[in-house]
């Protein structure tokens, strides 16, 4: 499946992307608030896109779509679907490469992904990010996801305690704002 917005192309990983993503994946900044390995070396990286680009989005467990963009066909970064058993709920999460950000690239993503899903009948949408990073909080809460709760995990790469931010955005929510 492939999702169009008026900048950017959701679509499966392609093997040309590995460069890109070793690249914006092992970027202290953009890793600075995730949880996947760090740094990510190319081979790690081929392996992963390979996996990704035989996973389907139509089943439940994540699905990572590619962002890439249009005017010059590179990867800017992914926006991954975690699909839950039934359909009436998906968890999303997303990055960007450091150079592309603040550029309205992710929330568009995100947007593009949530017309979509909420298009097929989706009753709820759950993201949930590192409670200091607050640009993504503010990009959730700016297109209609409302905090619910904080809640802690331990990183095992990084051997510590994380707080993490929980939001929701009810389909029913999500029809309003679109109305506006």
């Amino acid at each position: 499946m492939q999702i169009e917005t008026s900048r950017l192309r959701l679509r499966r990983f392609l093997p040309r992307d590995v460069p890109e993503f070793a690249a914006y994946r092992s970027d202290r900044e953009v890793a600075r608030y995730q949880n996947w390995d760090f740094p990510l070396p190319l081979p790690a990286a081929r392996r992963l896109v390979d996996e990704y680009s035989r996973r389907d989005p139509a089943r439940p467990g994540w699905f990572p779509y590619a962002i890439e963009l249009k005017q010059d066909e590179h990867l800017i970064g992914d926006i991954a679907v975690n699909r839950h058993p039934g359909g009436a709920q998906a968890e999303l999460g997303f990055s960007i490469a450091r150079a592309r950000q603040s550029q309205g690239y992710a929330s568009e993503a995100v947007r593009g992904v949530l017309a979509t899903l909420f298009g097929q009948g989706l009753r709820t949408a759950v993201a949930e990010c590192d409670a200091r990073n607050t640009r993504s909080a503010r990009l959730l809460e700016h297109l209609g996801f409302t905090y619910t709760r904080q809640h802690a995990f331990f990183d095992r790469q990084r051997q510590k305690h994380m707080e993490i931010s929980q939001f929701i955005l009810p389909a029913e929510r999500w029809a309003t704002l679109e109305r506006q």
